[in-house]
């Protein structure tokens, strides 16, 4: 009886080599780690990028996107229009504080805006 030769080796070998020298198609975008580990924040309904947009009552707005206070114009991304008194019309603008609440008798005034 004659020895049989394995050849199932050789296309296991073959394969392996392919597969180690190949992208595998799983792999993430550049640029995309921050959504892997992290939910993409929602304004409402809809997805939005927080480095180009923020959500400012449930409306999806550009970061450097402005609107008027009183007299002043202030980034509703980064900054509050807080009526300070009702008699006068008299508006301030407060700073957002990141990771808190955004409450316009808490944070820090950063300008006042009179009508």
């Amino acid at each position: 009886m004659t020895p049989r030769r394995c050849i199932l080796g050789v296309p296991v070998c073959i394969t392996i080599f392919f597969l180690q020298g190949s992208k595998v198609a799983a792999d993430a975008p550049m640029g995309s780690a921050p959504w892997l580990c992290h939910p993409a924040p929602r304004c409402g309904d809809h997805l939005y990028d927080p480095l180009q947009h923020c959500c400012h009552d449930d409306a999806i707005l550009l970061l450097n996107q402005t609107r008027k206070c009183g007299s002043c114009t202030f980034w509703p991304c980064l900054e509050l229009c807080c009526p300070e008194s009702f008699g006068h019309q008299r508006f301030v603008v407060r700073l957002k504080v990141p990771g808190t609440q955004a409450r316009c008798s808490s944070l820090p005034t950063s300008r006042t805006c009179s009508r």
